[in-house]
């Protein structure tokens, strides 16, 4: 991408130096100013669904005619010096506003007040691998510092000379066919298909397939779109799901919540569409399908062929063969005159991310090859293992179940004391777990490390948490919270690490 215009920044404010020390209680650690992350769109979930409900075991009779609801689009037309080709196939998903399209009563219960733009707030770019095993979601963002090629405005039907914008402009601008235009320019893939969702596909669709379960180990609560949710496993219609997504007013982590709890759900729609029945049973699979795809503009060359191809290959498609990930960013607040702030990608890292969807190789980190193939799921926890000290006792008259334990809660990452002991008093048949009342959400991460063990408050117990270990003691469970770093060199995850255990 050329170098765009910087406008100057005006000075920051000093600010403290130094990092304050974390503190051992349950409640949580002092605020660290979050670092932002590109948005995800509010309608992901339905885009990539287009693509896992096209890769199921289908028949032909049942797919045949379900691309007639589509309303067709030409986003290649008079194209020219496009990226070369790649291996697999590249899907270009782009979500709108349909707001204009929700009953009033729907706009005020999950608060999509407001008028209706002719924007996007999400682009997508799904890469579907050559032997049809693997989707791999890329985010871009829709601040993006873009650069539009030279092009008629197909409002005004002005020309012009190409020139700089956020991304979103590039649909508002041009419509589908620069949108493409500019995807290709910044990321030199190549685009095989189109297709455009809003949040009236997103509603409909949830609520076709029965809900979506999601899970979260504290209350969720935002003022700014109504989610109000309690500590739990929940399941979702369609218009709460649409607030989970939307949601970045949780916490202080802003868009990096949001955009992991858009994995998380987006992941847990992969598993009710390829566990629930959904894709299996003609009658359900057409019921979702008429529902999605008649909300949606696509080119003319995804149809009906290009529905039963994906599902002769992908009859395997699980949450384990979805990944997602953001574009590399170096700059989120890059001021540029006449635009305002936009986001500027990490041109290296970036090109890296890239370059590896057209050689069709995978982003997130691959396996250990000498663990299995499916490790077990961690269970998500409010507090960080590495957070909370532990002080083990061992309950029974087994020599050497202290030790064994501690060495299990240290190896999950609890803050052991290394030097188990014995416990007086007669054996005990459960494990034991007592804390101080200040550290109750410490104790629930031991308790969930720690199958059917029993939580003691014990007011003056301080900042370790004692764990006495009874003849029930079988090991200890992973344990990660929300907010767990994604692994290899695109932080990329893939979708049953993101999923309700």
């Amino acid at each position: 991408m050329p170098t765009p215009p910087r406008t100057p920044r005006p000075p920051r404010t000093p600010g403290t130096a130094g990092r304050p020390p974390v503190p051992r209680r349950g409640g949580p650690a002092p605020a660290r100013r979050p670092r932002r992350r590109p948005r995800w769109g509010m309608r992901t979930a339905t885009a990539l669904s287009v693509v896992v409900l096209a890769a199921a075991g289908i028949g032909h009779a049942v797919v045949t005619g379900l691309d007639t609801g589509i309303t067709r689009v030409d986003p290649f037309k008079d194209m020219k010096n496009r990226p070369q080709a790649g291996t697999g196939m590249n899907v270009l998903v782009v979500g709108t506003d349909g707001r204009d399209r929700i009953t009033p009563e729907e706009k005020g219960k999950y608060r999509l007040g407001g008028a209706p733009c002719h924007c996007t707030d999400t682009v997508l770019l799904v890469h579907i691998s050559e032997d049809r095993d693997r989707a791999s979601v890329v985010s871009l963002p829709r601040d993006s510092y873009a650069e539009l090629p030279e092009h008629t405005d197909q409002n005004s039907g002005e020309k012009h000379r190409a020139h700089p914008v956020k991304l979103n402009a590039a649909y508002a601008e041009g419509g589908p066919a620069l949108t493409v235009r500019t995807v290709e320019a910044m990321t030199r893939v190549k685009i095989d298909h189109y297709l455009e969702v809003d949040f009236t596909s997103f509603m409909r669709t949830v609520d076709a397939v029965g809900g979506v379960q999601i899970c979260t180990p504290k209350p969720v609560k935002d003022a700014y779109t109504g989610l109000d949710l309690a500590a739990g496993t929940h399941e979702l219609d369609g218009g709460q799901a649409l607030q989970y997504v939307r949601s970045r007013h949780i916490d202080g982590a802003a868009d990096i919540g949001r955009m992991q709890r858009q994995q998380r759900f987006l992941a847990a729609l992969v598993d009710r569409l390829t566990s629930g029945g959904v894709l299996f049973n003609p009658v359900r699979f057409r019921e979702v399908a008429t529902t999605l795809l008649g909300s949606v503009r696509a080119d003319e060359g995804f149809g009906t062929d290009q529905l039963l191809a994906l599902s002769k290959a992908m009859r395997g498609f699980t949450p384990a063969s979805s990944e997602f990930v953001s574009v590399p960013v170096g700059d989120v607040d890059f001021p540029v005159k006449g635009i305002g702030s936009t986001v500027k990608w990490d041109a290296a890292r970036a090109q890296r991310l890239f370059a590896a969807v057209r050689e069709d190789r995978p982003l997130a980190a691959p396996r250990s090859a000498a663990a299995p193939e499916r490790k077990p799921r961690a269970v998500v926890v409010d507090v960080a293992p590495e957070d909370i000290r532990v002080q083990v006792y061992n309950g029974t008259r087994t020599n050497g179940l202290g030790r064994k334990a501690d060495d299990a809660l240290r190896g999950a990452g609890f803050d052991t004391t290394r030097q188990p002991q014995t416990a007086s008093g007669p054996e005990r048949a459960r494990t034991l777990v007592e804390y101080d009342p200040g550290w109750d959400r410490s104790a629930r991460s031991v308790a969930a490390a720690l199958p059917g063990a029993e939580l003691k408050a014990v007011p003056g117990r301080g900042g370790t948490l004692r764990v006495t270990v009874g003849a029930d003691f079988r090991g200890v469970t992973a344990v990660r919270t929300e907010a767990a770093p994604a692994r290899g060199p695109f932080e990329a995850v893939t979708g049953d690490q993101v999923v309700c255990p």
